[in-house]
């Protein structure tokens, strides 16, 4: 099936090409600790060989960086690094990456007497100066606090659309042309809704989808085959994740995912349900990356979801986040949220801590809370 594609400009990342009408690009995302090398090389090198076009790297530190010099040297890979509020380790990374992915929200982190343009006008010429490309990746749990302010709890998609179209109009005014967007949510209606909107006023703009802390499989395949489905085959798409929460030595399968995906879309074997408000238990996890201080993460996500079982009529969202950098926002909407630390398991009620509980507890905790939403619902 000969499917539309948007006439988006090509971005080349290392040896691939995104966007101009090229192949849909798989990525996936590490999720040892950058500075365990061995490990690390070993994670890029098996999603290399499972098909991986780029694989992204989160760096946090100068540690971290320097890591992933020893790491560019023992890999082929096409690789991207995650900068998170540190922006200026894009000058000590840039050397050894193919491209650099910032988030708008994260840049009020460091440096916040400094106007955002200025961090990226600095992000965009050590890209240029390292032939790197760049992802602008905003977030639905890290927008923008600029944009956000300007709108309604309610409307989560319009700041997201506001940041992303004012640093498309940023980089392209000082002639940087060589990026992608991505605009993420857990949501697959909400992803649809904001790429969709993102492309028809910048159809030349390269998009990465991604449907975030898609979850445990199969569930967390299926919210993202509902995006995908929707978006690609409106022509929208030029590189794609599957963010799945698995353990490491399960981390190709992201790859395996996202091949079936499209594989299923050009051959017309489309799945989406149109309408994905339904009335039922809805878990959301992130996905296994470097940043997870507690590799007990993973088995939490699976307990919760099968301790749930008895809800699964119940229009509930619970959120389990698997560190401190997204944790806390990304929770803000679930009806209840857990972010886990190194030793204790943080959990909320939409915005509001109830309190940090250690991992052989939480699972209680959870359950006593979650019965007094379905109470409320009863009612």
């Amino acid at each position: 099936m000969d499917l539309p594609r948007n006439p988006t400009r090509p971005v080349r990342v290392g040896s691939v090409t995104i966007g101009g009408g090229q192949p849909i690009a798989v990525q996936s995302m590490t999720a040892t600790k950058t500075t365990d090398i061995d490990a690390t090389v070993g994670q890029v090198n098996d999603l290399l060989a499972a098909g991986a076009d780029v694989i992204r790297i989160a760096v946090d530190s100068r540690k971290d960086a320097e890591a992933l010099a020893e790491v560019r040297r023992q890999t082929r890979a096409n690789l991207s690094v995650d900068l998170q509020e540190n922006y200026r380790l894009a000058e000590v990374v840039a050397p050894h990456v193919d491209k650099i992915r910032y988030n708008p929200g994260h840049l009020y982190h460091h440096e916040r007497e400094k106007p955002w343009q200025e961090k990226v006008k600095y992000i965009a010429q050590v890209a240029r100066d390292h032939d790197c490309a760049l992802r602008v990746g905003v977030n639905c749990g890290s927008v923008d606090p600029a944009q956000a302010e300007k709108y309604g709890e309610d409307d989560s998609i319009t700041p997201m659309l506001e940041s992303a179209w004012e640093h498309c109009d940023l980089l392209d005014s000082i002639g940087f042309e060589r990026y992608c967007v991505s605009l993420k949510d857990s949501d697959p209606k909400k992803v649809v809704e904001v790429n969709r909107r993102f492309s028809e006023r910048r159809p030349d703009v390269p998009i990465h989808l991604g449907v975030t802390e898609a979850g445990i499989p199969p569930d967390g395949i299926i919210k993202t085959r509902i995006a995908f489905e929707q978006l690609i085959s409106r022509g929208i798409g030029d590189t794609i994740r599957v963010s799945l929460t698995v353990p490491n030595p399960r981390k190709k399968e992201e790859i395996a995912a996202g091949r079936q995906i499209l594989a299923d879309i050009a051959a017309g074997r489309v799945r989406s349900f149109v309408d994905f408000g339904l009335p039922t238990l809805n878990i959301i996890s992130c996905p296994s990356c470097s940043r997870v201080e507690n590799e007990a993460f993973v088995e939490l996500a699976e307990q919760v979801k099968e301790m749930t079982q008895y809800a699964k009529d119940h229009k509930i969202t619970i959120a389990v986040m698997g560190c401190r950098v997204n944790g806390p926002g990304e929770t803000d909407d679930a009806d209840l949220g857990l972010w886990c630390g190194p030793n204790f398991v943080n959990l909320k009620k939409r915005s509001v801590e109830l309190g940090a509980f250690p991992y052989d507890v939480i699972l209680g905790k959870l359950k006593q809370e979650l019965d007094a939403l379905i109470a409320l619902q009863r009612a």
